[in-house]
């Protein structure tokens, strides 16, 4: 699978730690850094290079990780077509994507330890979208409030 991942220097050094299982598991890795966690940046910066990578289908999905994944979710949720769920769970992290169709996945560095957040990770890109017709039907509404139409 190709994925987009990005993290600010509030997600390292999980992001280092997610980009090697994902790797070692034969993931196509889209890395947009950051890999200095010592140099403040910011996490919108990230979320938009992650979801223009899906956007533009570079990217199947995106996780993104910043201190607590709330920021990054709020970024890359502004972006058309983006579904970015922040997760703490791996039921989250499955579900969100059989049932919500998301495509990005956000992580909280400073709130999730490092085996969770492994595990979340797994979850996530090991889910499939079940395409059932409940679903369907409220991503339509979903896409409705994004085009601005109520």
């Amino acid at each position: 699978m190709r994925i987009a991942i990005g993290a600010d220097h509030g997600g390292y050094p999980l992001n280092e730690r997610v980009i090697r299982e994902l790797a070692a598991a034969g993931h196509e890795i889209q890395d947009f850094g950051t890999h200095v966690g010592s140099r403040p940046d910011d996490y919108p910066d990230y979320a938009i290079k992650v979801g223009q990578a899906v956007q533009d289908g570079a990217a199947e999905i995106g996780i993104l990780i910043c201190g607590s994944g709330v920021g990054a979710s709020v970024a890359a949720n502004k972006l058309r077509g983006i579904r970015a769920a922040l997760c703490g769970d791996t039921y989250s992290g499955h579900q969100s994507r059989e049932h919500d169709d998301c495509n990005v996945l956000c992580l909280g560095a400073r709130v999730v330890g490092e085996e969770l957040a492994l595990d979340i990770v797994r979850a996530f890109v090991a889910a499939k979208f079940t395409g059932e017709e409940r679903h369907q039907r409220r991503l339509a509404k979903i896409k409705a409030i994004e085009e601005g139409n109520k």
